[in-house]
């Protein structure tokens, strides 16, 4: 590992530790050089996970597309960026357990509005209006009546 301070190759682990229920090490390291310290972190690739969307199309899984939208719903919501971090950790490691080369998208939303509509009602009906292409009001009461019905 580069330093980030002086570029030297050469560093020490100072401490380890797992984080994320065990899908993520965190590292401490000091550079033999100049002794600086920081942090890095080691994460499971989780390689060739495809997404076949609604109309055939593949494409590949992309973890920064899926923490987007689910950002966008629960802005200005009191959600951590480490619950939502925690949320997409989880997901993606039963979608990878699950399938083994590809996702249906209907999937992907299906889960993440489950995990949605346990954390937070106003971000499951936001991500819903998106992943279900709501059009008119009526469609935001009849979801906010189901959010009534326990699933």
């Amino acid at each position: 590992m580069r330093c980030p301070k002086c570029g030297y190759l050469d560093d020490k682990v100072v401490d380890s530790r797992s984080s994320r229920e065990g899908s993520i090490i965190r590292r401490r390291r000091e550079c033999l050089d100049c002794g600086y310290r920081y942090t890095t972190y080691e994460e499971i690739e989780h390689q060739g996970l495809m997404v076949v969307k609604s109309d055939g199309r593949r494409e590949e899984f992309s973890r920064d597309k899926l923490i987007a939208g689910i950002r966008r719903a629960c802005e200005k919501r009191p959600i951590s960026p480490q619950t939502i971090e925690d949320l997409v950790a989880k997901v993606i490691g039963e979608f990878t357990t699950e399938h083994e080369r590809e996702v249906p998208c209907s999937k992907i939303g299906e889960r993440i509005m489950s995990e949605l509509r346990q954390l937070d009602q106003v971000a499951y009906v936001r991500f819903a209006s998106v992943y279900r292409r709501f059009k008119e009001a009526t469609d935001f009461v009849q979801e906010v009546q189901r959010l009534e019905v326990k699933p």
